[in-house]
């Protein structure tokens, strides 16, 4: 693909759907479905907040930040995996996923190299019983039905760069539902299950988002 991905997402989190060959001993987590990532793209070109492995424990928070934004700042695309308990209580400048995406989303200068921001994809997980529904259900509203996203579910500063295009209103229809079409988000979301089967068409979409990133309000900083 020639482009450098950087993945966020809550490691040990395991009330996602189990893959085959999960055991109680040895449950599906996140990162069991970030390793299927190397499936999609070249090893190389994927940066994960730790690689197989790697022991992070030893290190000051300080020390880990530094090493997960020189890893942002060589990417230009960030999948964020959502995933039922990404989140937990901490304030959100305290959690790494946020923080994360807040440096993915800032233009950063070193010496005579600028880094702007990355393009932004949300890979959803399913959860334990397969089902999206806790962050993107079905719903039967306008005649073609539409998919409700549950943005309140996320960290704010996901949330605020989705339904984020400059003077996009969204449309009413018959069930006085707002309903939006086209690219109306900065960060677009998409299933595990649809992203496996074409992930460098969600890629390229994500991308060319970005480089039409003045069309979009784009929140930046944490809260």
């Amino acid at each position: 693909m020639g482009r450098k991905i950087f993945v966020s997402y809550k490691y040990a989190d395991s009330e996602v759907q189990q893959l085959s060959g999960s055991t109680y001993m040895n449950p599906t987590t996140v990162r069991s479905y970030v390793d299927q990532l190397e499936e999609y793209f070249d090893s190389n070109d994927i940066y994960r907040g730790e690689t197989d492995g790697e022991d992070l424990s030893h290190l000051a928070e300080v020390a880990i930040w530094d090493r997960l934004k020189d890893r942002i700042y060589d990417s230009s695309v960030t999948i964020v995996i959502i995933s039922p308990r990404m989140k937990s209580s901490d304030p959100e400048k305290d959690q790494w996923i946020a923080q994360e995406i807040s440096y993915s989303l800032k233009e950063m200068s070193r010496n005579d190299r600028v880094s702007r921001s990355n393009a932004v994809l949300a890979v959803v997980l399913p959860d334990r019983y397969g089902s999206y529904d806790y962050y993107m259900e079905g719903r039967a509203c306008c005649d073609q039905g539409c998919i409700d996203l549950k943005t309140n579910t996320l960290f704010r500063i996901l949330s605020a760069n989705m339904f984020n295009k400059k003077l996009d209103y969204g449309n009413l229809c018959g069930s006085n539902s707002r309903v939006y079409t086209g690219e109306h988000s900065y960060i677009i979301s998409v299933k595990w299950g649809d992203f496996v089967r074409s992930p460098k068409g969600f890629i390229d979409r994500a991308v060319a988002i970005k480089e039409n990133s003045e069309s979009y309000e784009l929140t930046k900083a944490l809260s």
